[in-house]
């Protein structure tokens, strides 16, 4: 290669690990697997190599991939936290140990857990602060958080200043729980542990962390003070002995062949763990030769670690089944002949979607390449052979649930069925329907939701007004008052505004405030079913995508039918829209952040009460930002654009005066 191609793919190469650094490290949303992007990385590592005169200091090469968010308050690292060099071959794994001097040292030889990165520091026997890695330099305060973490000691019996360092990881039953429960509420699914234990960890909310099931292990003394080490097999029981969590094997082996066999071993359980590992660390051992070895700008020079190649195995594609999930998306699945991957017996994968069939030409009676994502949640890969006269699969144009009309949007790549009252869909519908937003009813959480679904109380929306409450106060945890308070809950429901019933249907796009206009401009159901694409498009601050998912929904018998069935329990058809004044007449305010005392819907209808109209983004016409704490870019904008900014306590002066 040229210098001049070199030059040019190092660049290429540069931004295209930049990009999916971010969406690893900072928006937990990985898009290629981690072997696509070590091996982008070596590439670039091998190009800087043979052309020094291109290495930048900002080369992914030389820096630690995250970085500290906005979010949480930075915390600066007294011991910089790095990563480590991978290897991918027991040849590239001797290559290192040829540099060591085996005269003076052991090699320890850990698991590599697959989660995020934290420290832990303690003053006088005490937890007082937990961080994530950040960049290595700065990362984020997460104290809050890690304190909902079980196995993390408050206190430890040891009165200097300690800070080790661990990894978080969410437990595969955790994931799986987390995947399903995802699935349900309409979420995009995390898509692997690491990346949901990383997620998990960044909530503003310590309570959510509280519920994801994280665990962590620790492997690492970053510094302490009153006690002096040999080792660090040494250093790893020490910390076991003071009710750390710590790595669950760690080894001692004399000389590169006997850690050779341990990463052997550690690879061969792999799939009987009940969480993830990606690979296994090997160290030096002895702490005086460490500090002689010293690191790179990226690397220390006493350890790497030796990443596991994703298993993937043949087999032949016997049929290919269609699942609609809670959002109506219709999902292929693979079933294939039984095979082993990762210690498991697997026959089902994911096909993930019509174009990657497509794209890939898969067939039945095709061999297949199947490998486990995140050694968890199996997916089809490629095709090896196309069997003889067979062509790619076809989706099915109707729901294999209900038999509706299913349609794709354009720029999507998912089908979804049509049908609101699509029986595969019911739970996640029913869940949005009575949350807080829309129907508003208090007491029908998931849990009970799941609980009628599953005892055949409840087969379609509707039959949340006709439920037999003799029958649902036998259920598990069903108290009388509770029955009571279920009941008078869902009775107060029929008389929400037109709006809230509007933006309970669910309808794609169609949100909170599209519900508004919708109930405002036409009044009542009955205008809305005698409407037309046309006249959804003239709504102010309607767009055509709107316009045509209204039209869609109403238009479709099933949608009709059941409005139909609500309406004949009592359900109100009607927009109650009342003005207190005009006073906030042709003025538009935009909300950011977390308000003291209101809740962003609630100051959204006090606007709109008085006359005034709520935006998303802020511009030129925006009248007032109204902005609590935890403000971000829409309040950068509003003082870049000279937007009048108000406080909560100003804006209640407003609507009291």
């Amino acid at each position: 290669m040229d210098a001049q191609t070199a030059e040019k793919r190092i660049a290429q190469l540069s931004e295209t690990l930049k990009y999916h650094n971010k969406k690893y490290y900072i928006d937990d949303a990985p898009e290629i697997e981690d072997f696509e992007y070590d091996a982008m990385l070596r590439e670039l590592e091998n190009l800087e190599k043979e052309f020094p005169q291109f290495l930048r200091e900002d080369s992914p090469t030389q820096m630690v991939g995250g970085a500290a968010l906005k979010l949480f308050s930075p915390v600066e690292h007294p011991v910089k936290m790095e990563s480590l060099q991978d290897v991918f071959s027991f040849e590239e794994l001797r290559a290192f140990a040829d540099k060591i001097d085996l005269s003076r040292t052991t090699f320890s030889v850990e698991p590599k857990i697959d989660g995020l990165s934290v420290s832990l520091e303690y003053r006088d026997g005490l937890f007082f602060r937990g961080s994530t890695r950040g960049d290595g330099v700065t990362g984020e305060d997460v104290t809050a958080n890690l304190l909902q973490i079980a196995t993390i000691p408050k206190a430890i019996a040891f009165n200097g200043e300690l800070e080790v360092r661990g990894e978080v990881y969410m437990p595969r039953d955790s994931f799986l729980r987390l995947h399903e429960r995802q699935e349900l509420l309409g979420e995009t699914p995390a898509k692997n542990p690491r990346n949901a234990a990383a997620g998990s960890l960044r909530q503003k909310n310590p309570k959510i962390t509280a519920e994801r099931g994280l665990d962590i292990f620790v492997f690492n003394i970053q510094r302490i003070t009153g006690k002096t080490f040999v080792s660090h097999i040494e250093t790893l029981d020490f910390l076991t002995s003071l009710g750390f969590h710590c790595l669950p094997s760690y080894r001692k082996c004399d000389g590169i062949e006997d850690a050779i066999r341990e990463i052997e071993r550690i690879g061969a359980s792999r799939g009987n763990l009940p969480y993830d590992i990606d690979g296994a660390v090997i160290k030096v051992d002895r702490l005086s030769y460490r500090k002689e070895l010293g690191s790179t700008s990226k690397f220390p020079k006493w350890a790497v670690a030796f990443k596991y190649p994703p298993e993937e195995k043949e087999t032949v594609l016997k049929q290919i089944e269609i699942g609609v999930g809670r959002t109506g998306a219709l999902t292929p699945t693979a079933v294939f002949d039984p095979i082993e991957l990762a210690g498991t017996t697997v026959s089902r994968a994911t096909l993930h979607n019509e174009d990657f069939i497509l794209s890939k030409g898969i067939g039945i009676g095709d061999t297949i390449i199947v490998r486990k994502a995140g050694d968890i949640i199996p997916e089809v890969l490629a095709v090896a052979r196309h069997a003889a006269g067979a062509l790619p699969y076809r989706m099915p144009v109707v729901c294999p649930s209900c038999g509706a009309p299913v349609f794709r949007e354009e720029g999507e790549a998912v089908i979804r069925c049509t049908n609101a009252d699509c029986p595969a869909q019911l739970l996640r519908h029913l869940i949005h329907f009575t949350s807080r937003d829309a129907m508003d009813i208090e007491g029908l959480g998931p849990a009970v939701l799941e609980q009628l679904v599953g005892g055949g109380f409840v087969r379609n929306l509707d039959d949340l007004y006709t439920l037999d409450y003799e029958k649902v106060a036998r259920l598990e945890r069903a108290g009388e008052k509770s029955v009571e308070n279920l009941r008078n809950a869902i009775e107060a429901s029929k008389q929400n505004d037109l709006s809230r019933l509007l933006f309970a249907f669910g309808i794609r796009h169609i949100g909170a405030k599209a519900a508004k206009l919708l109930a405002e401009r036409f009044g009542d159901i009955d205008a809305i079913l005698a409407a037309g694409e046309e006249d959804f498009a003239a709504i102010d601050g309607f767009g055509e995508v709107l316009a045509k998912s209204a039209a869609e929904f109403f238009a479709l018998e099933e949608s009709r039918a059941m409005i139909e069935r609500l309406k004949a329990q009592g359900v109100n058809m009607r927009s109650q829209k009342t003005v207190t004044d005009s006073r906030f007449a042709g003025m538009t305010f935009v909300l950011t952040g977390t308000l003291p005392t209101y809740s962003r819907s609630e100051a959204s209808a006090l606007i709109e009460s008085f006359g005034g109209k709520t935006a998303s983004s802020v511009s030129k016409k925006t009248t007032y930002v109204l902005a609590g704490e935890e403000a971000g870019s829409k309040l950068e904008k509003a003082i870049a654009l000279g937007v009048p900014i108000l406080d909560e306590a100003q804006f209640r002066q407003m609507i009291e005066a």
